[in-house]
């Protein structure tokens, strides 16, 4: 069940500085020799203050930033070079959930044609499966059929953020990227958000990297936490073990900063 998906060994990316010049390049290590395995069926967490290198590792995962060195493998099999066709494999494999749901959806797209069109990008099905699908899809995500035809300005944030995941789910992809997805949205809607995510993962056996700055939502998320600081993972174990005897100072800053949104109160 837990085979590798996408892996990460000894990746590094390196940025010129804007002080850099002709004959005095600098330069800065945005990862810094970072090694990370998403198992299918698994959360990966993936923590750390901003600057941390948490969102450039989510890029080298996706394929939107291209290692300096090291490698990205994929299905077994290192990516040499992210051409259109290796891009569109992954797309099938590896799908994302932004931040903001407006990244993700066409202000003057209905949400029914938001679905449909990774469906037309692809060829997948004919014109009555992929309604159908789409129909499915929008139930999954906890929203009426009657969400299929409005625009993503007649939505609340929440619910642009549930088409944004049901638009993530639409290639039936192995593992989902979810990129701060609560950040964006009013504390109210986040745990239901949350809830949403933890139970698509249950029921479709899916995949799933968590970055998140907030190590408690983390917690409530993962299987495996990966904690980031300056560009390096530096404690990655079980979250449970990460919890209760984190090895590395840092993680112990991070457990007893915020309380979170999401803890019992007793």
């Amino acid at each position: 069940m837990n085979e590798s998906v996408i892996e990460l060994k000894d990746v590094h990316v390196r940025y010129k500085t804007r002080a850099s010049s002709l004959f005095r390049p600098e330069y800065v290590d945005a990862l810094a020799g970072v090694s990370l395995t998403v198992k299918r069926g698994q959360t990966l967490g993936i923590v750390g203050e901003s600057g941390s290198g948490k969102s450039t590792s989510a890029k080298v995962l996706i394929g939107l930033e291209k290692p300096t060195s090291g490698q990205v493998v994929f299905g077994g099999e290192p990516v040499r070079s992210f051409t259109p066709a290796v891009r569109k494999r992954l797309g099938r494999i590896l799908s994302v959930v932004f931040q903001d749901p407006a990244t993700a959806l066409n202000a003057r797209m209905t949400v029914r044609d938001a679905l449909l069109d990774p469906l037309q990008v692809h060829r997948l099905g004919s014109p009555s499966t992929r309604n159908r699908k789409v129909r499915d899809l929008i139930g999954l995500v906890g929203l009426p059929a009657s969400a299929l035809d409005a625009l993503p300005s007649q939505l609340s944030g929440g619910q642009r953020q549930r088409v944004a995941i049901a638009r993530a789910l639409v290639l039936d992809p192995q593992v989902i990227v979810a990129d701060e997805p609560t950040s964006a949205l009013d504390v109210s809607v986040r745990a239901q958000i949350l809830n949403l995510l933890t139970d698509l993962k249950e029921q479709l056996g899916l995949g799933m990297v968590f970055i998140s700055h907030d190590i408690q939502t983390v917690r409530y998320l993962s299987d495996e936490i990966a904690v980031m600081n300056k560009g390096r993972v530096v404690e990655f174990g079980d979250a449970a073990r990460v919890f209760e005897a984190p090895s590395d100072d840092y993680t112990r800053t991070l457990l007893g900063a915020a309380p979170s949104l999401l803890e019992p109160h007793h």
